[in-house]
């Protein structure tokens, strides 16, 4: 076992927590405090009722997650929510979100460690908010964008869609998890002429073939499994306890 507080506030330290802004509801930290010990550590994409139970079901009591629990605006504590919370405190749960400090992080992120897994080197960073960079960008190490799409088809078996409009031989790669639409306007002045992201709008389509980009999309979900993963590694790591992934097979 560990205590609930120094593994918050090792979380906080190791995501930079306080010196990232982030989203309106965001609410990065600990958003839903258990009894105050630690037995086994869990990550999660969304803070859904769904992975709460099943969280539950694997003896987790300490749960990190992407998505928080409020993006939306207060309401009413009936219906799904009412049961959320009470599948927390029935199962003695702590809930720690953490949204954009696991997005821009050099290490732990899910652009950085999506970029490894390519074999990308990162270099830079665009799409900058509250002075951090949210996107990375990389020199394409392969040449070919077949070689690239080959390592993102056993990555995103099931979710990846290719849309390329771009050159076959690419140089420039920019990584954006998660909802990519905000890199979209500084691809070309990047000098990116590919793209890796998580979902986009239909409206993007004709932006690529005007542009010459070539897009590839991992799933928003899929894309941002990354970084709570290797969170929880880390705070398994430290403090000694097991750690396991919730997933709940989220297609978009």
């Amino acid at each position: 076992m560990a205590r609930l507080k120094d593994i918050v506030e090792y979380c906080d330290q190791r995501t930079h927590r306080e010196e990232i802004k982030d989203f309106p509801g965001a609410m990065n930290g600990l958003q839903f405090e258990n009894h105050g010990d630690v037995g086994k550590v869990g990550a999660a994409v969304d803070a859904g009722l769904i992975p709460f139970e099943m969280a539950a079901d694997k003896g987790i009591d300490f749960l990190i997650v992407h998505h928080g629990m409020f993006w939306n605006k207060p309401a009413p504590i009936v219906g799904q929510l009412r049961k959320k919370l009470l599948v927390l405190l029935a199962n003695n749960i702590a809930v720690y979100s953490s949204h954009l400090p696991l997005d821009c992080h050099p290490q732990i992120g899910n652009n950085a460690i999506l970029a490894r897994k390519l074999g990308l080197k990162v270099d830079g960073g665009f799409v900058r908010y509250e002075g951090h960079d949210i996107a990375v960008t990389a020199p394409a190490t392969d040449g070919h964008r077949d070689h690239l799409k080959d390592k993102l088809q056993k990555l995103f078996p099931d979710t990846l869609t290719c849309i390329e409009a771009g050159p076959a031989n690419i140089r420039r790669v920019g990584i954006l998890t998660g909802s990519g639409r905000s890199a979209i306007p500084e691809l070309k002045s990047r000098g990116i002429d590919t793209f890796i992201t998580g979902e986009l709008k239909q409206e993007h389509f004709n932006i690529a073939q005007e542009e010459e980009i070539n897009l590839y999309l991992g799933g928003h979900y899929a894309t941002e499994t990354f970084g709570v993963s290797a969170l929880a590694a880390d705070v398994a790591e430290k403090f000694s306890l097991d750690w396991e992934f919730i997933d709940t097979g989220c297609p978009l």
